[in-house]
């Protein structure tokens, strides 16, 4: 990564138009003039886009309901995303298109975050309840917050909660498996547990608890988690 940055608010830009729609800058990666290259366009840097907690659920919510057609949160991210990137002359890289961007390395750079035994990368502030959408990128240098590096949560959880509350034994073995709690789910009972009232381990974590997705957020990507296409 290279240290050179223009104090040209770009940053602070984006941020105030990505919060319209319940978004954030989320850091980023300066590559300086050796980066990467997307859609034509040598990347100086990449802005990290993403929300916290249920800031972008009233956003998104209103398109859900009219919208009929696969993978809607990544559709309205699109949909909000291109037309910043567009307005401020970068390009727009997203998690679930390719080529696959190497986005929890980014993340890593930028906000030192590690996975959670639940393989959700977790935050000190904000814990399992956050997400990043996309990345800007930017032919230009952009001065951005400085690379943040915080303890592991996880580290320094001694009980670890998350893996006695699973229902399904997913994270027996220390990792989550996908297999055994998609069986679980296939069985559980309408209206009750995981499915109704969000995953029993991530509930329990006990960073950033305030920050906990709304209900009807939590049966979202429940409901996401039971499709075969799932990951």
């Amino acid at each position: 990564m290279s240290d050179v940055g223009t104090d040209d608010g770009l940053y602070g830009q984006l941020d105030t138009v990505l919060r319209r729609s319940g978004l954030r800058a989320r850091g980023g990666v300066r590559f300086g003039r050796t980066g990467p290259v997307a859609k034509g366009c040598r990347l100086q840097c990449v802005v990290l886009v993403g929300h916290v907690g249920s800031s972008h659920w009233p956003h998104f919510e209103p398109f859900l309901a009219g919208y009929d057609g696969p993978d809607p949160l990544d559709a309205w991210s699109k949909q909000v995303i291109d037309p910043v990137a567009a307005a401020f002359c970068g390009v727009a890289l997203y998690p679930f298109e390719k080529p696959w961007w190497p986005f929890q390395r980014w993340i890593g750079w930028s906000e030192g975050l590690k996975a959670s035994p639940l393989g959700i990368l977790i935050h000190p502030e904000f814990g399992l309840w956050h997400g990043y959408r996309a990345a800007l990128g930017f032919d230009v240098p952009v001065k951005m917050p400085k690379p943040t590096s915080s303890p592991h949560p996880c580290d320094s959880c001694e009980d670890r909660p998350c893996i006695a509350a699973c229902p399904a034994g997913a994270l027996a073995g220390g990792c989550f498996e996908v297999d055994p709690c998609r069986t679980y789910l296939a069985g559980e009972p309408d209206g009750d547990g995981c499915m109704a009232g969000g995953c029993a381990s991530r509930n329990v974590c006990p960073v950033g608890e305030r920050y906990r997705y709304d209900q009807a957020q939590l049966r979202f990507h429940m409901a996401a988690l039971t499709l075969p296409n799932a990951g």
